[in-house]
Formats: C-alpha cells, structure tokens, sequence
C-alpha cells in the first residue's frame, strides 16, 4: 500500500462507460465474455449451456453481504459483477490519460472484478474505500487488499483519505496477502440439455411424381395401355380421374 501515489481527485469530465471499450470484452481470448469468466469463477452449483454460458447458479456466500444469493439467467437481476475499483473512480484517479487498450484491459481484469449482490454493488455506487465498504465486516481486509493490488498494478492513485481508509481496515491484518490473479478455465458445472426445435417437413406434393404412372386423362386409356387398377386411399392416380356414370366406381376393377 505504501507504494501507491497520494494525489487529489481529478474531474470526472470526459467519463463514459463506453471510455473502457465494449462491456465484458473476451480479452483473455478464451471464446467467452468476462461476465460468463465472472460467474463461471464465482458461483457454485452451476448449470451450464455450454462450456463458456452460465444459465444458473448459486453465489453461497456474497462477499459484501455474506447472504446466499441465486442467479438465473434471464431472471430478476440479483448478481452483479462489480469492478472492485470502480470505472469512473480509475478514471478520475490517472485512467483518463491511459491508452484505450489499457482501459479495456482494466475493466476486464478478473482481479477488478467479483460476482457480488445486486444491491450491494448499486449500493456502492463509484465509492472507494473512503466513502463505501461491504456489510460484511470479515470480507473488508481481503476487498482492500484486492483495491491495493490493482490500483498498484495498474498505477491509478488514491487520495490522502481513501490512503487513511486503507490503514485503518488494514491494521486489523497485517498478514493479509495480496490477491493474484488467475485464468478462468472454460467448463464445470453441469451442461443442461435444450430441446432441439424440430425440423418442419415439407408438405406433400400433389403435383404427380416422375414416378407415377402416366396420366391418361381417362381411367379406360389408363387400363387399356396396361396401368392400373387405381383405389382411392392408396394410389395418387386416383385423384386424376373422375366417376363419369356415379356408379361410385372411378378405376377400381
């Protein structure tokens, strides 16, 4: 901690979201978006459309609240992934002057990032430690640790007041580590099948087939040339000729 700039708080003139390139970019180049990264890391229990897709699972213990808390996809929001430093606090504290690609780098970073409460992370808002830290008080040595070790990786400062934030929660643990950070392997949990959509079938035609026998226009010229006899039912001719007398009989013998 002792490594980190002291500085003032910059403006937040010029922040946008989109100033740290598209949300959850796949920058570790793994075929799978760093929310999915996030989840399949941090809940247990999980149920997977594939390898990279999180459809539901449980995060046991909320680091900021200590509650259990479900995640459905497609369901109410009840799991964030919170940017442990947030976007907008980086900005104003040196990642205004960053490259682009740094920016997007940091805001993809696992070691930025936790799967956390929904109303927890809102609750936080852009807060650093001087103004906001987790309900859950056994949590607050390892999340000020995790903000030490990104704001030194990535050289965004801290004002003398989040500085003096950070020592008190961390006197309490001395020998807190540092968190590393590590690749997200794709896979775990269970593949849930989805139900194929079936495959429309083409209705019959009822045009005649090359197969069929030729159409003679009259059931007589049919039997004479050798074809037939046609039963209403079974053979596709019998729709092409018609019952002349009405004695209930086209082509049958």
């Amino acid at each position: 901690m002792a490594t980190l700039t002291v500085k003032g708080r910059a403006p937040k003139t010029g922040y946008s979201r989109e100033q740290f390139g598209q949300a959850w970019f796949d920058s570790d180049r793994n075929g799978c978006d760093t929310r999915n990264d996030l989840l399949r890391r941090d809940l247990k229990k999980r149920s997977m459309k594939n390898s990279c897709k999180v459809l539901a699972g449980t995060l046991t213990s909320d680091p900021y609240t200590a509650k259990q808390v479900r995640f459905v996809y497609g369901g109410p929001s009840e799991v964030d992934i919170d940017h442990v430093i947030a976007l907008s606090d980086a900005w104003q504290k040196g990642a205004a002057k960053w490259a682009p690609a740094k920016r997007v780098q940091f805001a993809n970073d696992p070691l930025n990032l936790l799967a956390v409460s929904a109303g927890a992370n809102r609750s936080k808002g852009d807060g650093d430690t001087a103004t906001w830290l987790p309900l859950n008080k056994s949590f607050r040595c390892a999340y000020v640790a995790r903000q030490v070790a990104v704001k030194a990786r990535y050289g965004v400062w801290v004002t003398a007041a989040e500085r003096d934030a950070m020592v008190r929660v961390l006197s309490v643990c001395p020998t807190q580590k540092l968190p590393t950070s590590k690749a997200i392997p794709l896979g775990g949990g269970t593949i849930v099948a989805t139900p194929s959509t079936p495959t429309p079938t083409a209705p019959a035609s009822t045009k005649p087939s090359a197969r069929l026998d030729p159409d003679f226009g009259t059931c007589r010229e049919a039997i004479d040339a050798g074809y037939g006899p046609y039963y209403e039912g079974k053979d596709p001719e019998y729709d092409w000729y018609r019952d002349a007398d009405s004695d209930g009989i086209v082509c049958e013998p």
